[in-house]
C-alpha cells in the first residue's frame, strides 16, 4: 500500500475505558465510540462504513483477524449496546490479504470488495461475501496478475446491468495502475481492463480510490500522481460504440500553493452533475482541500476550491465527502481539530459562493477516543453518523464511532 505522508501511528498511552465512551465536542453534537478493536478482531479499519436496512454497520480492517491479513465486520445494535462480529478473516493466501477499500453489497444481500494482497496472482482480489445458514463464504470472483491490474486499494461499485467497476494502484500495461470491469455470467465473472494509466504523457496515475457510475455508464475518478503538473488529477471514462472506452483527464492539480494535491478519496456527484472531493495535501497552509468541478458543458471543466484546511480546523483529507438532504458536505480527517489527532467537518454553502465549517467533534488522546479517521462519515435515517478511525480506542487498533444530534 502506499505510504500516506499524515498516517504515523502515534504511541499514545490510552487508559482502558468502557466500549461507550463521551467524547469532548465543539457544536453541541454527542460522540460515542461504539467499538474498539483489539487486533483480533481487525485493526486498522482505515476504509468508510456502509449501512443495510436494519441499522447494522459493515466494514473492512486491513490487518488483524485469526490470520493478520485482515477482516470485513459487522456491527449489530441491540437495546443500546453493539456487538461486533468478524463475517470474514482473510486467508494471507489465496483468499486475499489486506482489503483497504469498503465493502458494498448488492440487492440480494451479498458483499463485495477487493484486497491489496493475496489471491493466485498476489495481486490482489476482487471478493464475493455471501451469507449462509453456517456464516458468511468468500467467493474470488478475479485474482489480479499484474498486466490486469494489482494491488486494489478501493471499492468496487455496481452499474444498472449488475457489472462492477473498479480501479488498481498499480498494474495495468504500464504498471501505473487501471480501471476494470468485472461482468457476470452464469455464474463467473469475466475481467476487462477499460484503461491502463500510461506515464509517457501527461494521463493520469496511480488510482487510490474507487470510480463513481453515472446513469448513462459515464465513470468519474481521482488519481493520487500523474496529470499535467505530477500532483494528481481526476479523470472521465466513457463507454463508446463496440465496447471501446475513451479516457479524458478532466483537472491537472497543481502544485501553486493554494491547488489541492494527491487525492487517495472518491468522488462524489450532486443532483446539477458537480463533482466533489478531497485532498490530504495542498491549498493555503498545505493541510488539504476540498475542491468542486463544474462541467461548462462543451466538454470544459472549471475546478473551485470551497475550503482549504488549517490544523486548527482539521487537516489531512484522505476521506471522502458526504452530502446530507440540506446540501451540506461532511468529512474526517487524520490531523488537526483542538488537539491535532483529526476532527469530524461539515461545511455548509453561505451566500456568495463560500462555505462555513464547523468543527463537529476534535478526537482526544486523552480520553480513549479514536485518532486519525480517513473513513468519512455515513448516516442513518435519524441522522447519526458514523465513521471509524484507524487509531485509537482501547488498544490502539481503532475504533468505530457514532455523532448524534442534541
Amino acid at each position: 500500500m502506499r505510504s500516506k505522508p499524515f498516517l504515523l501511528l502515534f504511541a499514545v498511552s490510552l487508559a482502558v475505558l468502557t466500549l461507550l465512551l463521551p467524547c469532548t465536542l465543539f457544536a453541541g453534537d454527542v460522540e460515542t465510540i461504539l467499538y474498539s478493536f483489539t487486533g483480533d478482531d481487525g485493526s486498522l479499519p482505515y476504509p468508510a462504513l456502509i449501512l443495510d436496512g436494519n441499522g447494522n454497520l459493515y466494514g473492512t480492517t486491513i490487518y488483524g483477524g485469526s490470520e493478520g491479513a485482515g477482516t470485513v465486520f459487522e456491527l449489530s445494535p441491540s437495546k443500546g449496546k453493539w456487538t461486533e462480529k468478524v463475517l470474514l478473516s482473510f486467508d494471507g493466501g489465496s483468499g486475499g490479504a489486506n482489503p483497504d477499500g469498503p465493502v458494498v453489497f448488492d440487492g440480494k444481500g451479498n458483499l463485495y470488495g477487493t484486497t491489496f494482497q493475496g489471491g493466485a496472482g498476489g495481486a490482489g482480489v476482487v471478493f464475493e461475501l455471501s451469507p449462509t445458514k453456517n456464516g458468511w463464504t468468500e467467493t474470488v470472483l478475479h485474482s489480479f496478475s499484474g498486466p490486469d491490474g494489482a494491488d486494489s486499494e478501493a471499492a468496487v461499485v455496481f452499474d444498472a446491468k449488475g457489472n462492477l467497476y473498479g480501479t488498481t494502484t498499480y498494474g495495468g500495461t504500464y504498471g501505473d495502475g487501471a480501471v476494470f470491469e468485472l461482468t457476470p455470467s452464469n455464474g463467473k465473472w469475466t475481467e476487462k481492463v477499460l484503461h491502463s494509466f500510461n506515464p509517457s504523457g501527461t494521463d493520469a496515475l496511480f488510482p487510490e480510490a474507487a470510480v463513481i457510475v453515472t446513469s448513462k455508464g459515464t465513470l468519474y475518478g481521482t488519481t493520487y500522481g500523474g496529470g499535467s503538473n505530477g500532483a494528481g488529477a481526476v479523470f472521465e471514462l466513457s463507454p463508446g460504440s463496440g465496447g471501446s472506452w475513451t479516457e479524458k483527464v478532466l483537472h491537472s492539480f497543481n502544485l501553486n500553493g493554494t491547488d489541492g494535491i494527491q487525492p487517495e478519496a472518491p468522488l462524489v456527484m450532486d443532483a446539477k452533475g458537480n463533482l466533489y472531493g478531497t485532498t490530504p495535501a495542498g491549498g493555503n497552509d498545505d493541510a488539504g482541500t476540498i475542491f468542486r468541478l463544474t462541467g461548462n458543458g462543451k466538454g470544459a471543466w472549471n475546478e473551485k476550491i470551497l475550503y482549504s484546511a488549517h490544523p486548527s480546523g482539521g487537516s489531512g483529507l484522505f476521506a471522502p465527502l458526504t452530502f446530507d438532504a440540506s446540501g451540506d458536505l461532511y468529512t474526517s480527517t487524520v490531523g488537526g481539530g483542538a488537539y491535532t489527532y483529526g476532527a469530524v467537518l461539515e461545511l455548509k454553502p453561505a451566500n456568495g459562493g463560500a462555505w462555513t465549517e464547523t468543527l463537529l467533534h476534535s478526537f482526544d488522546p486523552a480520553t480513549g477516543d479514536g485518532l486519525q479517521s480517513t473513513s468519512g462519515v455515513v448516516f442513518d435515517q435519524n441522522g447519526n453518523m458514523y465513521g471509524t478511525t484507524e487509531d485509537g480506542g482501547t488498544t490502539g487498533s481503532g475504533v468505530v464511532f457514532e455523532i448524534s444530534p442534541k
